[in-house]
């Protein structure tokens, strides 16, 4: 006859089962109910964008696959920078997600020292989304109509040239930058409040040349307003086939996007994080979602966590190569 367990030994063996489960189980378990309920999608620019059409794209086909509401909340404001605080100091249980960008997550910690967050540190990456090609324009009556005149132009007489920008330190801004650093010419950048007003002025033949997203651009190609030179991607873009790489038309090396990608607060747990990252490789592989991306001039590239830990971290020793070259200061 086996001997009875005391209460006191009762209770001990019934607390190291429970934490026994839940160490060890509670995570498989929670990645399996997850979600349970609505999940928030932190944008980190206002509606209207292209960061916020590429978001809700993404927020409406999750919200189908995984059976729940992925409900958007717009957090524009500073580049980006509130959004990813936002996210940030969320709760990390997989119920706050954000479409982090090229700016908010590389450019902005590499310009300030100020930030209230890491984006190594205080994020998990789940999947990149899209890159989004930046083209080369410049006002039709600029004698150079490649981007091997641009350059012989720029060389012949330095300082002549001008490219607009939404700002100092803005995606666009950048592209001039790393364009003039592997080129070895001098151009000078004219920073604008926005990327309309500069739009305006290219239109109008005040500044020379600048950079864009496709999409911005696109109607003043084909109504002959603006020339495409190059396309800023390592592949030339499906909406302007016939336009070349910047590097295949005449600067070895350049490779200039901007990207956005999904993630989450740090220590969020890697059952969840895997979750939404096959919900999301599944749905960026749809061909809906292929067809609508491209139409907004996005070249869909969901991957692994870790592929997009290491794109950032690349990302981030180029540019910061760029921002010393060119003594990149924001105030």
């Amino acid at each position: 006859m086996s001997k009875s367990v005391a209460p006191a030994q009762f209770k001990r063996l019934l607390l190291s089962m429970l934490a026994s489960t839940l160490a060890g189980g509670a995570p498989v378990v929670f990645a399996q109910a997850y979600p349970t309920k609505p999940i928030r999608l932190v944008i980190t620019y206002p509606s209207g964008g292209n960061t916020d059409l590429v978001g809700r794209a993404l927020a409406q086909k999750l919200g189908d696959s995984l059976g729940q509401q992925v409900v958007v909340d717009n957090r524009g404001g500073a580049g980006g920078v509130l959004g990813s605080m936002i996210t940030a100091q969320a709760a990390p249980d997989g119920y706050t997600i954000m479409l982090g960008t090229s700016a908010g997550m590389v450019i902005n910690p590499l310009l300030s020292s100020k930030l209230t967050y890491d984006p190594v540190k205080d994020f998990s990456p789940v999947s990149m989304v899209v890159i989004v090609p930046q083209l080369l324009v410049v006002n039709p009556q600029l004698p150079a109509k490649n981007v091997r005149e641009l350059i012989a132009l720029a060389k012949l007489k330095p300082g002549y040239l001008n490219a607009g920008s939404s700002g100092v330190g803005t995606p666009n801004h950048f592209g001039t930058e790393l364009l003039k650093w592997l080129g070895g010419v001098n151009i000078v950048h004219i920073p604008y409040k926005g990327g309309a007003p500069a739009l305006t002025d290219l239109l109008g033949g005040q500044i020379h040349m600048a950079f864009s997203s496709v999409p911005a651009v696109l109607p003043h190609i084909k109504a002959g307003r603006l020339l495409a030179l190059g396309v800023g991607s390592a592949r030339r873009s499906p909406a302007l086939p016939n336009v070349p790489t910047i590097a295949e038309a005449g600067v070895p090396g350049y490779e200039y996007t901007t990207w956005y990608g999904i993630f989450a607060p740090a220590r969020t747990p890697q059952p969840v994080v895997a979750k939404l990252n096959a919900e999301i490789v599944k749905a960026m592989a749809s061909p809906d979602m292929n067809e609508r991306f491209l139409a907004l001039g996005c070249d869909p590239e969901a991957g692994t966590p870790e592929e997009l830990r290491i794109y950032m971290a690349n990302e981030s020793a180029k540019w910061a190569k760029i921002i010393k070259a060119a003594n990149i200061r924001v105030e």
